[in-house]
C-alpha cells in the first residue's frame, strides 16, 4: 500500500506542475503579446508549439520509459520540463519563447504517460480507476495554484516571475521521485522479455490490424476529450458574455463552478470504472456529455448558467480521469508507457486545434451550432468506445497482478 500511495503522490505532483505551467501561459499571454509587440495569432502559436512538443516528448520518453524504466526516465522529463519553464522567463524574443515552450512541452508530454503507467502498474485492476482519477485531479490543482500565483506575482515581478517560480516545485518533484522504486510490473517484464530492442517501439502500436484499429480508436477518443475541454473552457466564457450578458467577473465565477464540477466528475468517474467497468462508464458519461453540452446552449439565468456549467464539467471532463486506466488496459507492460504518451499527446496536439473551429462557428453561425458540434464529437467517441474490445492476454493480466502483489 505504501508503494501504491507513493506512485499516486508523485504522479499527482507531476500533473499539478504540468497544469500550473500551461495556465501560466494563459495568464501571461496578454503581457507576452504586448512585451514582444506581436499579434494574437502569433501569440496563439505558443500553445500550439507547446502541444507539438508534448506529442514529440510523449513519443520519445514513452519509448525510453518502456526500455530503461519508468522512474529513471521520469526524472529526465522533470529536469527538461524545469529547464524549459525557467528559460521561458529569460526569453528576449518571441522566437525564443517558442523554443523554450517546445522544450517544456517535451518534458510535460513525457511525464504524463510515465506517471499514469506507474499508477496503473502499482494498483490492482479493480482500483485502477480511482487511482487514475486521483492523479487526473492534479491538473485542476495546477490551475488553481497558477491562478493564485499569477494574481500575486504578476503585479510584483511581471510575467517572467511566474516562470522563475515555476522552477522550484519542479525541483521538489524530483526529490519526491528519488525515493520511488521502479515499477515491479516493469521489472518483472524485463525478466520475462530480456531483449531491450523489442521494448517500447512505436511500430508495436500498429503491428497488426486489430492493434492498429485499437490505437486509432483510442487516439480519436483522446482527441475528442481534449477538443471538448478546450472548446468549452476557452470559448464558453465569451459565449456566455454574449448570450447572457455576463460580465467578465461573472464568467470567472462560471469558470470556478465548472472546474468544481470537473473535479467532482473525475473522482466519481474513477469509482464508476472500478464498479461498472470501462465500457459502461465511458458509455454513460459520453452520452451524458453530449446531452449536457447540447442543452447548455439553451440555459438561461444565473442559476441555470452556474448549475449547467457544473453539470457540463462533471460529465465532459470527468472522463479525463479514466484515460490512464483505459489506455493501460489495452497494452502490455513493455509498450504501455509508449502507448499512453503517444495516444494521449496525439489527442492534445490535434484536439488543441478545436478552439479554432469553435471560434469560426461562433463568428459565422451561432452558439447552438457550436455546442451541437461539441455534442456530436462526444457521440462519435461513444461509437468508438462501444467498438473497442479489451485484449485480455494472459501475459499482461498475470504479469501485472503478480507484480502488484509483490509491491503491496
Amino acid at each position: 500500500m505504501k508503494y501504491r500511495n507513493k506512485t499516486v503522490v508523485a504522479s499527482v505532483t507531476g500533473l499539478t506542475l504540468e497544469g500550473m505551467d500551461i495556465m501560466f501561459i494563459s495568464f501571461a499571454m496578454s503581457l507576452i503579446v504586448a512585451d514582444f509587440h506581436i499579434n494574437l495569432t502569433t501569440g496563439g502559436l505558443i500553445s500550439s508549439i507547446t502541444n507539438i512538443g508534448m506529442l514529440v516528448g510523449g513519443m520519445i520518453f514513452g519509448v525510453l520509459a518502456d526500455r530503461f524504466g519508468r522512474v529513471k526516465v521520469f526524472t529526465y522529463t522533470i529536469f527538461l520540463f524545469a529547464i524549459g519553464t525557467a528559460l521561458t522567463g529569460f526569453a528576449s524574443s518571441i522566437e525564443q519563447v517558442y523554443v523554450f515552450r517546445f522544450i517544456a512541452g517535451l518534458g510535460a508530454g513525457g511525464e504524463y504517460g510515465i506517471g499514469m503507467a506507474l499508477v496503473a502498474e502499482a494498483w490492482p485492476k479493480n482500483k485502477q480507476g480511482r487511482a487514475s482519477s486521483y492523479v487526473s485531479v492534479g491538473a485542476q490543482f495546477g490551475v488553481i495554484i497558477a491562478a493564485v500565483l499569477s494574481a500575486v506575482l504578476i503585479p510584483l515581478f511581471g510575467w517572467r516571475g511566474l516562470f522563475f517560480v515555476g522552477l522550484l516545485p519542479v525541483i521538489f518533484a524530483y526529490f519526491v521521485r528519488r525515493n520511488l522504486k521502479e515499477s515491479p510490473a516493469w521489472v518483472a517484464a524485463q525478466k520475462q522479455q530480456p531483449s531491450i530492442q523489442q521494448k517500447g517501439k512505436l511500430i508495436q502500436l500498429i503491428n497488426s490490424p486489430k492493434v492498429a484499429l485499437t490505437t486509432i480508436g483510442l487516439a480519436m477518443m483522446a482527441t475528442v476529450q481534449i477538443a471538448g475541454y478546450n472548446g468549452l473552457m476557452i470559448w464558453l466564457p465569451t459565449m456566455l458574455q454574449q448570450s447572457q450578458g455576463l460580465s467578465v467577473s461573472s464568467s470567472a465565477i462560471w469558470t470556478i463552478s465548472t472546474a468544481a464540477g470537473m473535479i467532482a466528475g473525475m473522482l466519481t468517474f474513477g469509482r464508476f470504472i472500478d464498479r461498472f467497468g470501462l465500457k459502461v462508464s465511458y458509455g454513460m458519461f459520453l452520452l451524458a456529455s453530449a446531452a449536457a453540452v447540447f442543452l447548455y446552449a439553451y440555459a438561461t439565468g444565473s442559476a441555470g448558467v452556474l448549475v449547467g456549467g457544473a453539470i457540463v464539467g462533471f460529465f465532459s471532463n470527468g472522463m479525463f480521469a479514466g484515460y490512464g486506466a483505459l489506455i493501460s488496459r489495452f497494452y502490455r507492460v513493455d509498450i504501455r508507457s509508449t502507448a499512453t504518451n503517444t495516444i494521449f499527446n496525439f489527442g492534445r496536439a490535434v484536439g488543441g486545434l478545436s478552439p479554432i473551429l469553435v471560434g469560426y462557428i461562433l463568428q459565422h453561425a451561432s452558439m447552438s451550432l457550436a455546442m451541437g458540434y461539441l455534442a456530436a464529437l462526444y457521440c462519435i467517441s461513444f461509437v468508438v468506445m462501444m467498438s473497442l474490445k479489451v485484449e485480455k492476454s494472459s501475459s499482461m493480466e498475470q504479469g501485472d497482478s503478480e507484480a502488484v502483489s509483490e509491491a503491496v
